[in-house]
C-alpha cells in the first residue's frame, strides 16, 4: 500500500512539473489607465530569460508562457510591472504614469511606438488643452496655443474681409498653410477661404483650428520640425496632431464668460464717441459652454462625444483725443469708424470611437460638424467723400434709418457689414489591428468639406437703389477625401528596429460659387454709381470655379536603435499630383544618449507645400467706375489668359530644406530643459502680387492689351515669387514638484527667430523695372512676410497649489515688429509729409517689445465642481500705435485696423474671464 502510494505521489508530483513547463499562448492589452488609451509597443517579456514581444498598435500582445512564468512589462515613462501566468490566458494590464506631463509619451514624428517627450529625435510640444483653458479667458484653440507653444503664433485680424472670420496661426513663422495639421493622426482639411485683404498670411489658406471643440481634446503635440517625407505637404514648418478624448463614464461640462475692459481706447470713451459706434464700458462679451461624455462600448470599446456652444460681441477702438497737440491723440478716423473685432456665434459636435472586433482588429471613427456664423465692419463709407457709394435720388441722399448715419459736424456714413456661415464637416472611419506575426497595419478613409459663404449686411447696391440693404455674396468650398494604410512591425531581435511603410491617395476638389446678381451687377446705365454690395462685392458667375486633382504617394520609414544609446530615424516618402507631377522627400532624424539625463538630438531633411486648389483656382472681380468708365478689377486665377499675358508660370510647390540640432537635459527628476535650433530655407514661396493697372505703359503692351481686351482695368496673382531663410531657437524649461500638499511650478518656453527674404522671383514682364518689382511685391508686403512672428517671443508661467487652491502667473513678452504703410504715392520707398509739410518722413510703424501679464486662480470646490477666474493682460497693455511721428495726417494710411493692427498681443486690451467646471 504504502508503495502504491509513493508511485502515485511521484506520478502527480512528476505530472505537475510537465504541466507547469507546457506553453500555452497568453493574449492581453495594456492601457493606460488615467487616459484609457492602448499603449503601443510595451515590452513584455518572461522573467529571468530573453523570450518576449510588444504591444502593437492597439496595446495588444500575445506571447507562449508556461503557468510558472512571470510576465515583466516595461515601457518608458510608466512603473515596470509584472504578473505571475498562473492558469490565465488573458490579461489587462493598466500601467502607471511616473512621469510628469511634459515628459508624456507621444506618437507624432514616428512610425514606431511612442517616445517619451524628451526622448525624441526632434523637438515636440504637448499642451494639456483642458488645462489650458482653465487659465485664460482665451476661447479658440488658435489663441490658447498661442500663449501655450513657443513657437506658435496668432494674431486676430480686424477689417479684413473672410480674415476676420477665421483662425490661422503659423508655426516657427513661416505661413498658416506651411503648418500639417492632424486630428488622431490623420489629416485635417483646409478651410474653403483664402486670406487676399488680412495683413497676416496674405494668399494663404489653412486649418482653422477653432472649428475643433476644445473640450473634444485631451492633448495637442506640436512638431517642431519639418515632417513632409513623413506627412506629406504642407510640413514644412512642422505638424500639429489634436489628439481626442477616449474617457468614459464621466461626464464634464464648463460654462464660461470673458469681456475686454480697455478704459484706454474704448470707442466709447473717446471725445469723438458720436463720430463713431461703440459698446458699453465692457465689450467682446463672450460666453462658451461646452459638454463631454464617453460610453464604454463591450469591453474595452467606447464612444465620447463633445459639444460645444460659443458666442462673443464685437469690440470698438478708437484713439480717445482728436488733438494734434496731445502725444497720445490721432486725427478723427472716418475710414474705419467701427473698428474693432467682430462678432461670431459658433455650435460644433464631434465624437471619437473605437470599437475592438476581436482580439486582432479594431474598427475606428472620429469627426464632427461646426457652423460659425460671423459678422464684423468693413470700412466706412462717408457720403463726402464717395457719394456714389450711397443710394440717391437725382443727387441727394436718400436717409435709410439704422443704417445711414449722420454726425454732429454734417456728415453722413454707413458701415458696412460683411456676415460669414462657416460651415465644417469631417468623418473618419478606419479599421486597425495585427496579422501575422506582430505585423501592425491601418487602414482608414478621412472625408472633410469647409464651406465659407459671405453676405452683405446694412449695406448696399447704390446703382440699385436704397431698398435692398442683405446680399447673397457668394462663397467657396473645399472638399478633401484621404485614403491610407500604414503598415509597420517592431523586430525586437534586431536591435529595436522598426520598418514603417504605406501607400495614401488624396481627392481634392474646390468650388466657387457666384452671389445673387444685385451682389455684383451695376444697375446704373450712366455709370455714375457705384455697382455690386459695397464692403464685399460679390463673387460674379465668370469668377465660379469647380476644380479638382488627385495625388498618390507612399513612404517607408526606418528607425532603430543602434545601441541603447543611439538612435536613428529616416524617411522617404514620394508624390504625384495630378496637376504638376511628381515630388520626393527625405529625412533623416537621430539621438544620442550622452548620459541616461542628457541627449543631443538632430534632423536633416527637404520638404513640399502644394500649391492649394484654393491658390491655383482662386477668382476675384469688382467693378470699378472712374467717371463713365467701367472697368474691372480682377484677381486671376493661374490659369488664366490675363496670367498667361503677364509671363506667371504654373504654380508649382513650394520646396524647402530643413536643419535642426538640439539637446534635452533633466539634471534633477524635477526639472527638464530643453533648446532646438532650426534653420529652413524655402523656395518659390506662393504669394499675392500687388495690382497691375492697363494704363500702365511702362508695362509691356502684350499684357496690357490683353487686359483691355477683357475689360479688366488691373488685375493681380498668384506666383511662386519668393525665397526665404528662417533660423530660430527653441527653448523650453520646465520644474515640477510637490511637496506634502504643495505643488510648484515654473515654467518658460521662449522662440527667439530671424527671417530674411533671399530672393523674389520677378515674372520677366512684371520686372523690368523698379516700380514694377514693387508692384509685384512691394516693400510693405515683404514686411509682412518677415512679421508673421516677432523675432521673441518668450513666457514665464510660476504656479501654485495647495490642496484644491491653484494660483498662477504668466508673463508673455512679444518682441519688436516693424511695418510699412502705403505712403502717399509720390516715391516708390513708402514716405509721408509732415503735418508742418516741410518734409517727407519713411512710412514705417515701430512697435516696441511689449510683456503681456495674465493672472488665474482655480479652486475644486468639490469632486464634481471646480471654479476658475483670472484677468488676461491685467495692465492692458497694447501694441504701440502704428503711425509715423510728426505724421499723424496720415495715421491711417495702413490695413483696415490702422494704428490698430493686428500685431503682437492685438489690441483689445485687458480681459476678464470666469469659468465653472463640472464633473460627474
Amino acid at each position: 500500500m504504502k508503495k502504491n502510494l509513493l508511485l502515485f505521489l511521484t506520478f502527480l508530483l512528476f505530472s505537475t512539473q510537465t504541466l507547469l513547463a507546457q506553453k500555452k499562448a497568453v493574449t492581453g492589452t495594456v492601457t493606460d489607465p488615467a487616459t484609457k488609451e492602448t499603449l503601443a509597443g510595451v515590452t513584455v517579456l518572461i522573467k529571468g530569460t530573453t523570450q518576449g514581444t510588444s504591444t502593437n498598435a492597439s496595446g495588444q500582445f500575445t506571447i507562449q508562457a508556461a503557468h510558472s512564468d512571470e510576465l515583466e512589462f516595461t515601457y518608458t515613462g510608466y512603473k515596470p510591472y509584472s504578473i505571475k501566468v498562473g492558469t490565465a490566458t488573458k490579461f489587462n494590464i493598466a500601467l502607471e504614469n511616473s512621469i510628469a506631463q511634459l515628459n508624456e509619451v507621444v506618437l507624432i514624428g514616428t512610425r514606431s511606438a511612442g517616445r517619451v517627450k524628451l526622448e525624441t529625435a526632434v523637438p515636440v510640444d504637448v499642451v494639456n488643452v483642458s488645462k489650458a483653458a482653465t487659465t485664460t479667458g482665451r476661447m479658440d484653440l488658435t489663441d490658447i496655443l498661442n500663449y501655450a507653444a513657443p513657437s506658435f503664433n496668432y494674431n486676430k485680424q480686424s477689417g479684413s474681409d473672410g480674415a476676420d472670420h477665421v483662425e490661422l496661426g503659423t508655426l516657427r513663422g513661416l505661413g498658416p498653410d506651411q503648418t500639417l495639421v492632424l486630428v488622431n493622426g490623420k489629416r485635417r482639411h483646409s478651410t474653403a477661404f483664402v486670406s487676399v485683404f488680412g495683413t497676416r498670411g496674405r494668399g494663404n489658406s489653412g486649418v482653422d483650428l477653432s472649428s475643433i471643440p476644445t473640450a473634444a481634446i485631451d492633448r495637442v503635440e506640436i512638431l517642431r520640425d519639418g515632417a513632409s517625407a513623413q506627412y506629406g505637404s504642407d510640413a514644412i514648418a512642422g505638424v500639429i496632431n489634436l489628439v481626442l478624448k477616449k474617457t468614459v463614464s464621466t461626464f464634464t461640462a464648463n460654462v464660461g464668460y470673458s469681456g475686454y475692459y480697455d478704459p484706454a481706447f474704448n470707442s466709447g470713451k473717446s471725445v469723438a464717441a458720436n463720430q463713431y459706434p461703440h459698446g458699453g464700458t465692457i465689450d467682446g462679451n463672450g460666453i462658451t459652454i461646452d459638454a463631454n461624455y464617453g460610453l464604454p462600448i463591450g469591453k474595452d470599446g467606447f464612444i465620447n462625444f463633445t459639444g460645444d456652444y460659443s458666442k462673443n460681441g464685437k469690440t470698438f477702438r478708437q484713439t480717445h483725443d482728436t488733438a494734434f497737440a496731445n502725444p497720445k491723440a490721432l486725427p478723427l478716423n472716418p475710414y474705419r469708424r467701427a473698428n474693432g473685432e467682430g462678432s461670431a456665434e459658433t455650435g460644433t459636435i464631434f465624437f471619437n470611437n473605437e470599437i475592438p472586433l476581436n482580439t486582432a482588429t479594431t474598427f475606428y471613427s472620429f469627426g464632427g460638424y461646426s457652423y460659425k456664423a460671423s459678422d464684423a465692419y468693413a470700412f466706412t463709407r462717408n457720403f463726402s467723400g464717395r457719394p456714389e457709394r450711397f443710394p440717391t435720388n437725382n443727387g441727394n441722399l436718400i436717409p435709410v434709418e439704422g443704417i445711414i448715419f449722420n454726425t454732429p459736424d454734417g456728415e453722413s456714413y454707413y458701415n458696412p457689414l460683411i456676415q460669414t456661415h462657416n460651415s465644417d464637416i469631417a468623418l473618419a472611419l478606419g479599421l486597425k489591428g495585427t496579422f501575422g506575426k506582430d505585423w501592425d497595419w491601418d487602414l482608414s478613409d478621412n472625408l472633410g468639406r469647409n464651406k465659407f459663404h459671405f453676405f452683405g449686411e446694412k449695406t448696399f447696391n447704390a446703382s440699385l437703389g436704397a431698398d435692398k440693404t442683405h446680399f447673397d455674396d457668394g462663397g467657396s468650398s473645399f472638399l478633401q477625401n484621404t485614403a491610407n494604410l500604414n503598415v509597420s512591425k517592431h523586430f525586437n531581435a534586431l536591435a529595436g528596429f522598426n520598418l514603417g511603410f504605406g501607400a495614401e491617395y488624396r481627392y481634392e476638389k474646390y468650388k466657387i460659387f457666384a452671389g445673387e446678381e444685385a451682389s455684383y451687377k451695376n444697375y446704373d446705365p450712366t455709370g455714375t454709381q457705384a455697382a455690386g454690395s459695397q464692403g464685399f462685392p460679390g463673387f460674379q458667375p465668370a469668377d465660379e470655379v469647380n476644380a479638382n486633382r488627385s495625388v498618390f504617394g507612399g513612404f517607408v520609414d526606418f528607425e532603430l536603435d543602434v545601441t541603447k544609446k543611439w538612435l536613428v530615424d529616416f524617411a522617404n516618402r514620394l508624390e504625384h499630383y495630378s496637376d504638376f507631377g511628381y515630388n520626393f522627400n527625405s529625412k533623416f532624424a537621430t539621438r544620442y544618449k550622452i548620459t541616461d539625463n542628457f541627449n543631443i538630438r538632430g534632423s536633416l531633411g527637404t520638404g513640399f507645400r502644394a500649391p492649394s486648389l484654393q491658390q491655383i483656382n482662386y477668382s476675384s472681380t469688382f467693378t470699378n467706375v472712374q467717371g463713365t468708365v467701367i472697368s474691372e478689377v480682377k484677381i486671376a486665377p493661374n490659369y488664366s489668359p490675363i496670367t498667361r499675358a503677364a509671363g506667371i508660370e504654373n504654380l508649382t510647390q513650394e520646396k524647402s530644406k530643413n536643419a535642426g540640432l538640439g539637446f534635452t537635459f533633466k539634471p534633477i527628476p524635477e526639472l527638464s530643459i530643453t533648446a532646438d535650433g532650426y534653420l529652413i530655407k524655402v523656395t518659390d514661396r506662393v504669394v499675392l502680387s500687388g495690382q497691375f493697372s492697363a494704363d500702365d505703359d511702362t508695362l509691356d503692351p502684350s499684357f496690357t492689351d490683353a487686359l483691355k481686351a477683357l475689360n479688366v482695368g488691373s488685375a493681380q496673382f498668384f506666383a511662386n515669387a519668393v525665397n526665404t531663410t528662417n533660423k530660430g531657437l527653441d527653448i523650453v524649461i520646465d520644474y515640477s514638484r510637490t511637496v506634502g500638499q504643495n505643488r510648484y511650478r515654473l515654467l518658460f518656453t521662449g522662440n527667439f527667430q530671424n527671417m530674411k527674404i533671399d530672393k523674389v522671383n520677378y515674372p520677366p514682364i512684371l520686372g523690368s523695372t523698379e516700380a514694377l518689382r514693387e508692384t509685384f511685391l512691394s516693400s510693405r508686403e515683404r514686411k509682412f512676410i518677415l512679421a508673421s512672428a516677432p523675432p521673441a517671443k518668450f513666457a514665464l508661467n510660476p504656479e501654485f497649489g495647495h490642496k484644491d487652491l491653484t494660483l498662477g502667473a504668466r508673463v508673455t513678452y512679444f518682441g519688436k515688429i516693424d511695418l510699412l504703410g502705403y505712403g502717399d504715392g509720390s516715391n516708390i520707398t513708402p514716405v509721408v509729409p509732415t503735418d508742418d509739410g516741410t518734409t517727407t518722413l519713411p512710412d514705417q510703424y515701430i512697435y516696441s517689445g511689449k510683456y503681456v501679464s495674465d493672472i488665474y486662480a482655480s479652486y475644486k470646490a468639490s469632486k464634481s465642481i471646480r471654479f476658475s477666474l483670472g484677468v488676461d493682460n491685467v495692465f492692458n497693455v497694447h501694441p504701440d500705435l502704428a503711425y509715423v511721428k510728426g505724421a499723424k495726417g496720415y495715421a491711417f494710411n495702413n490695413e483696415p485696423s490702422g494704428p490698430f493692427d493686428a500685431v503682437q498681443m492685438g489690441g483689445n486690451g485687458r480681459r476678464f474671464f470666469a469659468r465653472i467646471g463640472f464633473t460627474f
